[in-house]
């Protein structure tokens, strides 16, 4: 049975050889990503997934602000190969800023007080599957992405470069471009390892 959307998924690689070579327009992208989130869900309808989008010198920011922060922590001898791996995601032709809206997480921890040790878990699921589908919606575009942890390292910066509210708490960056180079082959675990199934 081939199912159009694992098909879909199966196009969605960690892409780390990025360009600027993509013939969609940046507000075409933002409108791919934005529709991706909107339509991803959330625990109680909670909504708690936010994004900024960046582009050009905004992008290249993001970057900058890594590095700067990275120089800060690594040892001289292997900053090198730092840089080298925060110029390929600068090479990118835009990266998505992931945040979990927090004061939303906090209402619903006090408004449902049996649940409340879940909510920052399901913030998470949903933050989660808003990568996701963002991911394969731009493999979808022939976009290739990576996802990426920088936080808490560079938060504070971030949040100064690009006016981020208070209760915005950044969870990863997506670096995205044109794919220059495809990525390698994706090994699996056995599935008796993985599944259970009951008939």
């Amino acid at each position: 049975m081939t199912n159009p959307v694992n098909q879909e998924l199966k196009q969605r690689r960690s892409i780390y050889a990025l360009g600027k070579n993509v013939s969609q327009t940046p507000a075409q992208i933002s409108e791919t990503i934005e529709e991706a989130i909107r339509q991803s869900p959330t625990a109680f309808n909670s909504q708690t997934v936010r994004a900024v989008i960046t582009f050009g010198e905004n992008s290249d920011r993001v970057w900058d602000i890594v590095e700067a922060e990275l120089k800060k922590v690594t040892p001289a001898d292997r900053f090198p190969a730092t840089q080298e791996k925060i110029a390929s995601f600068r090479a990118g032709f835009g990266t998505i800023l992931y945040f979990t809206e927090t004061q939303t997480v906090h209402k619903l921890e006090a408004d449902f007080p049996l649940y409340a040790a879940n909510f920052a878990n399901w913030a998470e699921q949903g933050l989660g599957g808003a990568q996701q589908a963002v991911w394969t919606a731009l493999a979808t575009e022939n976009i290739g992405a990576s996802l990426q942890h920088y936080n808490p390292l560079i938060d504070e910066k971030i949040k100064e470069a690009f006016d981020i509210p208070e209760s915005w708490e950044l969870r990863a960056q997506m670096p995205f471009g044109s794919i220059e180079a495809p990525a390698g082959e994706k090994e699996f675990l056995p599935d008796d390892v993985r599944f259970k199934i009951f008939e």
